[in-house]
């Protein structure tokens, strides 16, 4: 089966090919640690989550890496402002340090509980100073850099393509009109690395331009890199990337090597909130644990953002996540009557691979879930299909499962008893106790529904 991705390079679907016969170099850019993910930013890691879980599908063995941006950053894309480390740790009186270990054991906490598959490789950004100097000095070498009195710079007019990626006119760019230009002599030019000058900072280093820190596009050119060579398959990233932090990881990447840095570069969508971007500096913020905390199960936020295609806008609204909830709890209460799993139907199994080859279409997958559910399959044939798409939708349905069928297999004998005194209740036509008695099975945890065939219990 092919797999046919958007390439934002070239603007079209293509079908993906690897380098290396059944290889997959992934690079997923990583968080900014001085805050906690907002579950705008957890979008675009779930998204990430589907194309890897599909290319694993599809049999490929897949090298994922993925950044800790924990210096560099700094507050404008225009290289102006602090460091966004060092003014957090300023804030919250914490060693920049402790503060980017805390925030990164947070992120990884937020992917468990969407049940995203950690990257296999982890590259913090102060973990690879040594790489990041030496990827500036090759650009500094073939011509492509000059100094200022802040620190090195990119000269993007030396590169005739610069940004084609992002469709950017340059001509028509005017100074002061995407940035400050202080020394720059081009506005597009941005910094290698950025001198500390009389300001002492917790995170910084020596360089052969002088102390200070790398800036944030150079980190990601350096490691990813470094662990997947160059070009490598495939490059990931929310669509804000795509104009300045992308393009410049593009542009240092040519300049230092004379190659293409990726063949295949694949953005999420913005989640929106009132027609706005959700981001820390629109205040519109809300976290995952805001979702825990309110009674959400966060897999209903995965089932959310799956309901939508990656690259669409998904706007959040409180009744939509009330809906995802409600469908995610139906469809684990559908698997309560199915049988033990035996064999996959080879028709729906080809159409899900279809459907999520094409462009990893979520939206058309979780609707053919639904159709499984009320076909004429055999019991056990769906059980064992809805477990097979579960590998790529990532809903933890086998799971529940198991974890249903074990309580149903080891009802307490409370439970047993309150079933067998409303049986007879309800012979005695005494709707009150029944009722009572239902009641209490449901403070229990188990639901009871009246049928035909009599009780039918089941898991809340």
């Amino acid at each position: 089966m092919k797999i046919v991705l958007y390439n934002t390079l070239t603007r079209q679907k293509e079908e993906f090919k690897s380098i290396e016969k059944n290889q997959v170099g992934l690079y997923t850019c990583g968080p900014t640690v001085y805050n906690y993910a907002h579950i705008g930013n957890l979008r675009t890691y779930v998204f990430e989550d589907v194309l890897r879980k599909t290319l694993e599908f599809n049999g490929y063995k897949v090298n994922h890496v993925e950044n800790i941006t924990d210096v560099g950053h700094l507050t404008d894309d225009a290289d102006l402002g602090e460091d966004k480390i060092e003014i957090a740790a300023k804030k919250e009186k914490k060693d920049a340090w402790e503060l980017s270990k805390f925030y990164t054991q947070a992120f990884r906490r937020d992917m468990k509980s969407l049940n995203i598959q950690e990257p296999h490789t982890w590259c913090r950004a102060t973990d690879h100073i040594a790489e990041q100097i030496a990827t500036i000095k090759k650009i500094e070498t073939n011509g492509y850099t000059y100094q200022t009195s802040d620190g090195i710079y990119f000269d993007t007019s030396k590169m005739p393509d610069y940004g084609k990626f992002a469709n950017l006119d340059i001509k028509n760019l005017r100074a002061g009109a995407r940035v400050d230009m202080g020394e720059k002599k081009n506005p597009t030019d941005f910094a290698l690395w950025k001198f500390s000058g009389e300001k002492k900072r917790q995170m910084e280093w020596d360089s052969p331009w002088g102390t200070g820190f790398p800036g944030w596009h150079i980190e990601c050119s350096s490691m990813s890199t470094k662990y997947l060579g160059i070009p490598f398959d495939i490059h990931c990233g929310g669509i804000d990337h795509i104009s300045v932090h992308h393009t410049n990881e593009i542009a240092q990447i040519w300049a230092a090597d004379k190659k293409p840095m990726a063949r295949f570069w694949i953005h999420g969508e913005f989640l929106v909130i009132d027609k706005n971007r959700m981001g820390k500096s629109e205040g519109n913020f809300i976290t995952l644990q805001t979702l825990i905390d309110k009674g959400y199960n966060p897999l209903a936020y995965r089932y959310l953002i799956l309901n939508t295609h990656y690259r669409q806008k998904l706007n959040f609204t409180w009744e939509a996540l009330d809906a995802a909830q409600n469908a995610l709890e139906k469809l684990y209460q559908s698997l309560i009557d199915l049988d033990s799993p035996a064999t996959v139907s080879d028709n729906y199994y080809n159409d899900f691979l279809d459907v999520i080859n094409d462009d990893l279409n979520t939206p058309k997958a979780l609707a053919l879930m639904w159709d499984l559910l009320k076909s004429e399959c055999p019991l056990e044939m769906k059980t064992k299909t809805l477990f097979k798409f579960d590998e790529i939708l990532g809903l933890n349905l086998e799971k529940e499962y198991q974890l249903t069928k074990s309580k149903l297999d080891n009802i307490p004998d409370k439970i047993k008893n309150l079933l067998t005194t409303r049986a007879t209740a309800r012979n005695q036509k005494n709707w009150g106790l029944s009722d009572k008695l239902r009641d209490q099975i449901d403070q229990a945890g188990y639901l009871v529904e009246d049928t035909a065939d009599g009780q039918k219990l089941s898991i809340k």
